[in-house]
């Protein structure tokens, strides 16, 4: 073997079923663009199985409603999402033999929903024009009528706990003995901020927790209460909404599992920002660093750009990379990255005369 060669030595275990692989992902330190006088690490929770931070969450309700009965064998699940989550429970449902029924508004990308499909899930598109809310309210009745049972991502106690109890103590762990002033995120459920919110404030409450939501759709930052049900459920779209195209982040409307971390101070800073930051700051990720995420991933990084600016020389960052770029290819994030060569790929083509293309 070549000295310097790198090698690996497996994960010493071997894995009953895809599932016991969700969690346990990186935290990458960034090279090439991070600020001098800053240490940045990013939460890369593409290395899930499925793709996305969301893996967790749609495992952890599918556990808790088996431990609890409230999903039967069999049973067929339904939930509302705008793809994440669906897709972690697309991979969750077929590991353990339950039908799913996804409803998605049909202004997210097209990649998701066949994602989704590809996992034997169904996919019920709502009109773009009722946002959110519509393919909300469609999940719940079709779960009413046929008695299916609702994962309620945006609801489940579920989801903050499976966040508490493994993206927490991972960074916990990975930081242990080590310097950490920051923590960014943004959010869709609000599991994230709410599950780390609690295990960091309980264990490094030194720890400054910073939560993002677009420019367009500043609903935490209006002020404005989330009009819900007696369940806890929007009983109507939030008025501060305006569509953007981060998607996975700020339905419109603030879910309840968001409402503890706004209610229990864990959110130290809120900071906006706009989407054409984010496809820009997910572009540079990948060019400049190799770390290919999507628009909520690099939306979270440019909060924590701007954050850098004003942190004291030595501050250590944390910021959340949600998913895959494989979930945006039809979206604006991939637009100006064509599929027919550009006149410098014919330079370097024509630079030799041999196995040319012909033009």
């Amino acid at each position: 073997m070549k000295s310097g060669t790198r090698t690996t030595a497996g994960r010493g275990r071997l894995y009953d079923d895809i599932l016991e692989t969700v969690g346990n992902t990186p935290c990458v330190r960034i090279n090439n663009l991070a600020p001098d006088h800053v240490t940045l690490y990013v939460k890369a929770e593409f290395f899930n199985p499925a793709g996305s931070v969301k893996d967790r969450l749609a495992l952890s309700i599918i556990e808790a409603a088996e431990r609890d009965g409230s999903l039967k064998p069999g049973q067929t699940v339904v939930e509302a999402t705008s793809g994440n989550t669906g897709i972690g429970l697309a991979m969750a449902c077929a590991a353990k033999g339950y039908p799913l029924v996804v409803t998605m508004a049909e202004s997210f990308s097209i990649e998701r929903r066949r994602l989704m499909r590809f996992l034997g899930a169904k996919v019920v598109l709502t009109p773009r024009e009722l946002k959110g809310f519509g393919m909300y309210e469609k999940a719940r009745e079709l779960a009413e009528t046929h008695g299916w049972f609702l994962a309620h991502q945006f609801e489940s106690e579920a989801n903050a706990d499976i966040h508490e109890a493994t993206t927490g103590r991972e960074i916990l762990a990975d930081f242990d003995g080590q310097r950490l002033d920051y923590f960014v995120t943004g959010y869709g459920t609000g599991g994230t901020i709410t599950g780390i919110g609690r295990a960091l404030r309980r264990e490094r409450p030194d720890v400054k927790l910073v939560l993002s939501e677009p420019t367009s759709a500043q609903l935490v930052a209006s002020g404005t209460p989330q009009e819900r049900t007696a369940e806890n459920e929007p009983a109507a779209g939030h008025p501060a909404f305006e569509p953007h195209p981060i998607q996975g982040w700020t339905p419109d409307f603030i879910p309840w599992v968001l409402q503890e971390a706004l209610d229990q101070s864990y959110v130290d800073e809120l900071i906006p920002v706009a989407g054409p930051d984010g496809i820009a700051w997910s572009r540079r990720l990948a060019q400049r660093e190799g770390i290919f995420t999507g628009v909520s991933g690099g939306a979270t990084v440019a909060v924590a750009m701007e954050l850098a600016e004003r942190a004291p020389a030595g501050s250590v960052m944390l910021a959340m990379l949600p998913d895959t770029g494989e979930r945006y290819l039809s979206t604006p994030l991939f637009e100006d990255i064509g599929a027919e060569m550009d006149a410098s790929e014919i330079e370097v083509m024509e630079s030799t005369p041999g196995f040319q293309m012909p033009r």
